[in-house]
């Protein structure tokens, strides 16, 4: 028996290429692409010999050129406004978990909410090797989303737009603003104040608008007044935290300014966990007792909410599911590009804790 030829020892110190592992394993470069790129139709000998060389020497594919071969990446990219948001990092770690189970690796990309990073989106990168995105966009609208759209597969996350051209995952914000509403109600509140208005014009301002129309919803449905002067408007977030308007620090600005006022409210229904977070806070300072002076109601149930003092009651999206509709609808437009696209509701629950005991 011949020895076996060893690879070119030129390109000892550059990365194994198709022919190097050829050379370990006895065989064609071209059995060795096709064992890398799932052929079904070679034998087990010779898949079990060029998967030990490929694991012998290291080797690891080229994205572009099994791209070119299957016109499939194998990533997916993931754009958010910003990372640092315990929410967009919980559903994060959900969309790379559930992509691995297609064998695809995720790329997570931060817009920070500004107008041209999000046109990059919208316009599929370009320069990104991605098979698909999925995108919470937070500062663009429909009509520039739509004079932007390029041709990569996208799948629209949030209530900022709807495109009936456009595959989406969404959580009914009234709906669940309403049910984290109606939780004070029956808690025994009767005047309820909404944290998280933003300005008219600014980015984040959809979805805050449905919350409140679900906070409104619920007051009406129970008799009660709504008052615009507790409707409490949030900073822009460029002018004053770099981690967007529903910050902590927002919420305990807000809320010291709204405690001289306690006397004429007994809720408060904030629009995310840290914006209520930040109440807890300004709340304690103060000396103010939660829930027996005024409940406290938040949304996200991000990982501190368990652990605040006293521990918050908030709306609950079910990001494991999120995240599994979002990226099969994302492989499904991949598959069949000229499918109905669709909008798809994912769930949420009420969880209730301290903040919001019945009185």
């Amino acid at each position: 028996m011949e020895p076996r030829p060893e690879p070119n020892p030129s390109k000892k110190s550059a990365p194994p290429t198709l022919k190097d592992v050829a050379a370990v394993a006895g065989v064609s470069y071209r059995t060795v692409s096709n064992v890398v790129n799932g052929h079904k139709y070679i034998s087990d000998s010779t898949r079990t010999k060029v998967e030990a060389a490929i694991r012998e020497l290291g080797y690891r594919p080229q994205l572009a050129g099994r791209q070119l071969r299957s016109g499939r990446s194998k990533l997916l990219t993931f754009s958010v406004p910003f990372i640092s948001h315990p929410y967009f990092a919980q559903l994060a770690h959900a969309v790379v978990t559930e992509a691995e189970k297609f064998e695809y690796d995720v790329v997570i990309d931060e817009t920070r909410g500004l107008l041209e990073r999000e046109l990059r989106v919208a316009a599929g990168f370009r320069t990104i090797l991605t098979d698909g995105i999925l995108f919470s966009p937070l500062s663009m609208d429909l009509a520039r989303f739509e004079a932007e759209r390029g041709d990569t597969p996208l799948v629209l996350l949030g209530e900022r737009f709807r495109s009936a051209e456009i595959d989406s995952v969404v959580v009914d914000n009234v709906r669940s603003s309403n049910d984290a509403t109606s939780c004070l109600i029956e808690a025994g509140r009767r005047r309820l104040a909404f944290l998280g208005k933003v300005p008219a014009g600014t980015i984040g301002a959809a979805p805050a608008d449905l919350r409140i129309r679900g906070f409104t919803q619920a007051l009406e449905a129970h008799g009660l007044t709504v008052d615009p002067a507790y409707i409490i408007e949030v900073s822009r977030w460029d002018q004053v935290h770099p981690d967007g308007d529903y910050s902590r620090e927002e919420g305990y600005e807000r809320t010291k300014e709204l405690i001289p006022h306690l006397a004429e409210i007994d809720g408060l229904v904030c629009a995310n966990d840290l914006l209520a977070i930040g109440a807890l806070r300004a709340f304690r300072e103060a000396g103010i007792a939660v829930p027996a002076q005024i409940a406290v109601v938040g949304w996200d149930n991000t990982a501190e909410a368990a652990y605040a003092a006293p521990s918050l009651t908030t709306i609950a999206p079910d990001l494991k599911e999120i995240a599994r509709l979002a990226v099969l609808a994302l492989l499904q437009r991949l598959d069949d590009p000229d499918a109905p696209p669709k909008t798809h509701a994912a769930p949420y629950s009420l969880v209730r804790r301290e903040s919001t005991a019945i009185i």
